[in-house]
């Protein structure tokens, strides 16, 4: 077997580097913390804001989950900077599915007509899960349609842009990123 030698690490054999690259991929890495997730968060409200300052409501709809509870955290944050009123409501959805027979919001479909609506995920990784939460937003006539995720994975399958992105990670496609909102548990980790 050849064997290496690094500046730092010794010497090493090719099969022991790829079984320490093999354990390392397993670990989850920590990619935000709380205090970084309340700052992203700040911002991608401040973001929002500008995008939507002449308008007098805007709806901000969370994806079931992690997606909803952000946009909880954004309608907070844009309570206390904007001036406009937010009106929240939350996509219903199943995310393993890869067809969607219903998708479900909170609020009739007549208050969206001609709204500014954000549409929120944590994550943004093929577009799907945005791309099916659209048309109860789409049958309605919105005045405009924006996104905004935590982390943004750009592993585009679907032509589905974030407007406001708090965190941009290149990734692998078998990669897999958690992420977790609950107060004093903020974190969101690379597996």
């Amino acid at each position: 077997m050849e064997k290496l030698f690094l500046p730092n690490k010794g010497s090493f054999s090719v099969f022991d580097d790829f079984i320490f690259f093999i354990s390392m991929a397993k670990e989850k890495i920590l990619i935000l913390n709380e205090s970084q997730i309340l700052q992203k968060i700040r911002r991608m409200a401040y973001q929002i804001y500008e995008s939507n300052f002449q308008e007098e409501v805007i709806i901000l709809a969370g994806v079931n989950g992690a997606g909803f509870k952000l946009a909880q955290m954004l309608t907070e944050e844009l309570g206390r900077i904007a001036s406009f009123q937010v009106i929240l409501t939350q996509v219903r959805l199943d995310k393993k599915l890869l067809t969607q027979t219903e998708v479900g919001i909170d609020i009739p479909s007549a208050e969206l007509k001609n709204r500014s609506i954000v549409l929120v995920d944590d994550v943004l990784n093929t577009g799907r899960t945005i791309a099916h939460s659209l048309p109860p937003f789409l049958n309605s006539s919105p005045k405009k349609l924006e996104i905004a995720t935590l982390v943004n994975r750009s592993h585009k399958l679907f032509p589905i842009a974030s407007d406001f992105t708090g965190y941009e990670l290149s990734t692998t496609l078998t990669d897999h990123i958690e992420v977790t909102l609950e107060e004093g548990q903020m974190t969101a980790y690379l597996k």
